[in-house]
């Protein structure tokens, strides 16, 4: 458990007015007790407000969960019980069957199924949405997640510079990231889930695109995007490598975009109004008139990743709309893109502006072609 993670959580539960929080989003029960569990099956951490917090789970991975966390009270269920049951009864058995239940209906936890199945065994709780508390008290960093993520932005930089030495024409796209995946597991990540490496093409289409069987041919740009996870928290990095002699066109596309994301990075400190970060980024690019449109956002949250339907943490994401302040100790994924080129860093906003925990050279770089 982080600490201080508690105090944040309650604090916000004192606002609301609730009794008890039930916590059931991934990434906020490993926040908050460093112990995370898929959901197979419903599972879920019950905070009061004064107490202990309490675990309930499925009987299977109970002795994970006391392991990881030797001082949480942990209850358990059979798989053939429900586990809505086993929450609301334990739950009430405490005596919050009357309580005020807070709950965040962003969670991937709380479906409109597992909140009807609750709410149906306590009909008596009032329910409190808490909308998006899982991923706000997560975005101001504690030290120990700056460590994990400068730990993950090494690993980033490492694992890049073993491809950038070593790819070459030929290599299928598979190979590299199997190179990849493999440094992520010697460097110490959590498992060898690289991101998109790809062939690109187009503006930002490719930025998701998949294909590993591809190889490597003249003239052709290799996209790397490096998401390693240090106990659960990931830093992310992409680098465009051309196969063979970079053409003096793409070689001036590239400083250009690196120029104007170094504008925005010059830009960030605390206070700082996110539309106008992105508005650096996206206003340069259209006049340059290196993209015709630019409908994605330039940045957006990075953190804690676990068993989750989301890749990336769009709580707090770079565009026109928003209006959100940075905040010291946040952390986030810039990135650019435009003509199969997308060059990105993994930044802190600091007091003195953007530190960057991605060091690698600032550079398009350049894989042989024999």
């Amino acid at each position: 458990m982080i600490p201080d993670a508690l105090s944040r959580l309650r604090a916000a539960m004192r606002q609301a007015a609730i009794d008890v929080m039930i916590v059931d989003h991934g990434e906020l029960l490993a926040w908050l007790l460093g112990y995370t569990v898929s959901e197979t099956l419903y599972r879920a951490c019950l905070v009061p407000l004064n107490g202990e917090p309490w675990m309930v789970l499925r009987q299977l991975d109970e002795a994970p969960c006391r392991r990881q966390c030797p001082q949480l009270v942990v209850e358990s269920y059979r798989d053939d019980e429900d586990p809505w049951c086993a929450v609301a009864t334990s739950l009430a058995r405490r005596g919050y069957r009357q309580a005020r239940i807070g709950a965040d209906f962003y969670s991937y936890g709380m479906t409109v199924h597992s909140w009807q199945q609750l709410s149906g065994y306590l009909p008596e709780a009032t329910w409190q949405d808490l909308p998006a508390l899982s991923d706000r008290l997560r975005g101001v960093k504690f030290p120990a997640e700056l460590d994990a993520l400068r730990q993950a932005a090494a690993i980033a930089d490492a694992t890049l510079h073993n491809i950038s030495n070593h790819a070459r024409a030929g290599w299928r796209v598979r190979d590299v990231a199997a190179m990849a995946a493999g440094d992520f597991l010697r460097l110490g990540a959590d498992s060898g889930e690289t991101g998109p490496i790809v062939i690109a093409s187009g503006d930002a289409g490719f930025l998701h695109a998949s294909g590993h069987e591809q190889r490597l041919q003249c003239g052709e740009v290799l996209h790397v995007e490096l998401i390693p996870r240090v106990r659960h928290y990931s830093a992310r990095l992409m680098r465009p490598l051309v196969v063979g002699e970079i053409p003096p066109a793409r070689a001036e596309l590239a400083r250009q975009l690196i120029a104007i994301q170094d504008r925005q990075l010059a830009a960030i400190k605390p206070g700082v109004c996110a539309r106008d970060i992105d508005a650096i980024a996206r206003e340069a690019v259209l006049a340059a008139g290196v993209r015709p449109t630019y409908p994605n956002v330039t940045g957006y949250a990075l953190g804690l990743y676990t068993r989750t339907p989301r890749p990336s943490d769009f709580s707090c994401a770079f565009h026109p709309e928003a209006r959100w302040l940075l905040e010291e100790d946040m952390v986030f994924h810039l990135y650019i893109s435009a003509q199969s080129l997308a060059f990105s860093e993994t930044v802190r906003v600091t007091r003195q502006g953007a530190e960057r925990l991605t060091h690698f050279p600032r550079r398009l770089l350049t894989l042989p072609s024999d």
